[in-house]
């Protein structure tokens, strides 16, 4: 089984307190090999009032949290029946399980955010093998050199006419192999 994303819809501005219940819960029914991150989608948008420049995080998706998780019966059940969910998008309901959301959607919000759908922390380390499969290297296979966590970029050794050649490619550019 695949870890995926999905929505789940909540009332608008319940969002943090569904995140909180469903990362709790969780932990309470042991559910870290089945449910992952729990994300709302934010921007940061500069604001200027009174000649002040405040920052604002404003929800990119009000009304809906991001779930990354492995589909199960028990996973399903446990994200449904968080207090505050109203549903999942992509479920026609009567206990239909829901759709994932494509990875190239998944890919261009948690860019916004400066996030991958690789977990660094504990998915990726140096020496792992992953799959470019995007950018000018797409469908080669290379090994991990060096992760740079703080731009979400790595440096990737790729096999190029038979020399091992050190790439740098952006995060949501690989999956692993």
């Amino acid at each position: 089984m695949d870890k995926l994303w999905y929505v789940i819809t909540t009332y608008v501005g319940h969002e943090d307190n569904v995140k909180e219940k469903l990362e709790a819960r969780t932990e309470s029914m042991d559910m870290q090999e089945n449910i992952f991150r729990v994300i709302i989608p934010t921007t940061t948008e500069v604001e200027l009032k009174d000649g002040v420049k405040k920052e604002k995080v404003k929800k990119m998706f009000p009304g809906y949290v991001f779930v990354e998780m492995i589909m199960s019966d028990e996973a399903w059940y446990a994200v449904r029946n968080t207090p505050g969910v109203t549903g999942f998008i992509g479920s026609s309901g009567k206990g239909a399980k829901p759709t994932p959301l494509p990875p190239q959607e998944i890919d261009r919000i948690l860019v916004n955010m400066g996030m991958s759908r690789v977990d660094v922390e504990s998915e990726l380390k140096v020496g792992d093998k992953v799959n470019v499969i995007d950018g000018p290297f797409k469908g080669m296979i290379g090994t991990i050199d060096t992760i740079d966590t703080e731009n979400n970029k790595l440096n990737v050794l790729i096999d190029l006419f038979g020399q091992e050649t050190p790439v740098e490619v952006e995060l949501f550019q690989v999956s692993k192999a």
